[in-house]
């Protein structure tokens, strides 16, 4: 019998309304300002809470100059606009970490991202390297919704109520733990990009489809497949045996660990179809929003996918866009040839990434010109060779 765990909310998840407004100005605060709003970020030498905005920026220019190609810094689409400007590299979290393994000249690899991006990069980078990630709270809410020893004891039950007869697929947002785990057990890792392949090579087996961490994405791509949703089950890490009974889990083609992403589930049915109706907007949103939404949304695709529909739409077009509030604002910088807008009115980054203040990512730096590695993340070897195995079966896909 799996025990349920104990009811917590992951802090990251209390305090995405921290940084909720109506207004978009999204302009960086003092970190003392920051603190005021009750975040529980980590520690930092004081001396950084009260610089001014030019102060830092040109604190970390001066850095990066000294620091030259020993020093690699990764921004990824979700960051402010007064950290993503420093990156020597943008993108989502696999492909930036695909980009560091290959700048083998740089001692530093400087994340600016979530707490399991810069594991993913240390698991693909050279042992030399070193991965630093500017604020070590800067978790997921949805990786931490799948603590690793809680996914374990699931799958050892799920798998032996089974007879092996399932495969455990995770999506690159979990703990590298978690990818291991994937690893150990004939699974793999998945993006939003690829799940629908990941899936269907285990379906094609005859196999059942334990997948961690988003509801949502499994979900969706279950739909997209054709499997019925009375055959997905929702595995409640609260509730004995997940809340589900023998039936359910055999019955079941694809079990979803209950895990959601705090920005993408604020997306409603309702703000698709006003975009439509009162803006005449072609609208696109991200597989990690709800269903309801990606059944009116005209697109649905990856952060990238989202990128590269808008970027090369036609100028004049309109376009509702369900997914992180930086990454919509930065598209319209970047597209003033057309209206471009997120659908949820009230403006809501990633709480998580906006963890990465610059000031932090001075502090780091401060830290490497003078010789100290601040907030290395360091993956255990057994760990990196059991995710390496779950990472290339997904690049066979």
């Amino acid at each position: 019998m799996y025990s349920k765990r104990k009811v917590s909310i992951p802090v990251t998840e209390l305090e995405q309304a921290f940084f909720c407004r109506l207004d978009d100005n999204l302009r960086s605060k003092t970190l003392e300002e920051e603190f005021k709003s009750g975040v529980k970020w980590q520690k930092i030498p004081t001396r950084y809470l009260k610089m001014k905005p030019q102060e830092i920026e040109n604190e970390i220019i001066r850095l990066k100059s000294i620091l030259g190609t020993k020093l690699f810094i990764l921004g990824h689409h979700y960051q402010r606009e007064e950290v993503i400007k420093f990156a020597d590299a943008t993108g989502d979290s696999f492909k930036l970490s695909v980009e560091a393994s290959k700048v083998r000249q740089a001692d530093y690899v400087v994340f600016c991202g979530v707490h399991f991006m810069a594991e993913t990069a240390d698991i693909l980078t050279s042992r030399e390297q070193k991965v630093i990630l500017p604020n070590l709270s800067a978790g997921c809410s949805m990786a931490d919704m799948a603590p690793s020893d809680d996914v374990e004891d699931a799958w050892n039950f799920v798998s032996k109520e089974l007879d092996g007869l399932i495969a455990p697929i995770t999506y690159m947002n979990s703990s590298a733990a978690i990818k291991a785990l994937c690893g150990e057990n004939d699974g793999i890792v998945c993006t939003s990009s690829n799940a629908k392949k990941a899936f269907q090579k285990f379906l094609d087996k005859g196999k059942k489809i334990f997948f961690f961490p988003d509801q949502h994405l499994g979900r969706n791509t279950a739909i997209s497949l054709g499997i019925d949703e009375s055959q997905t089950k929702v595995w409640n890490p609260f509730k004995i045996n997940g809340g589900l009974s023998q039936n359910d889990i055999r019955n079941s083609k694809v079990l979803l660990w209950q895990g959601h992403c705090s920005v993408h589930t604020r997306f409603t049915k309702d703000q698709v179809l006003d975009a439509k109706s009162d803006k005449n907007a072609k609208v696109v949103v991200h597989p990690e929003c709800t269903n309801d939404v990606v059944r009116e949304a005209d697109y649905v695709g990856s952060t990238e996918y989202i990128i590269d529909i808008v970027s090369n739409s036609d100028s004049g077009s309109v376009w509702g866009i369900g997914t992180e509030i930086n990454l919509v604002k930065r598209l319209a910088m970047n597209n003033p040839d057309k209206d471009i807008f997120c659908l949820d009115p009230i403006v809501c980054p990633c709480a998580t990434m906006f963890r990465i203040h610059p000031a932090y990512l001075l502090w780091v730096l401060d830290g490497l010109a003078a010789g100290l590695v601040i907030n290395q993340v360091s993956v255990k070897e057994s760990t990196i060779l059991n995710a390496k195995v779950a990472l290339e079966r997904m690049l066979e896909l």
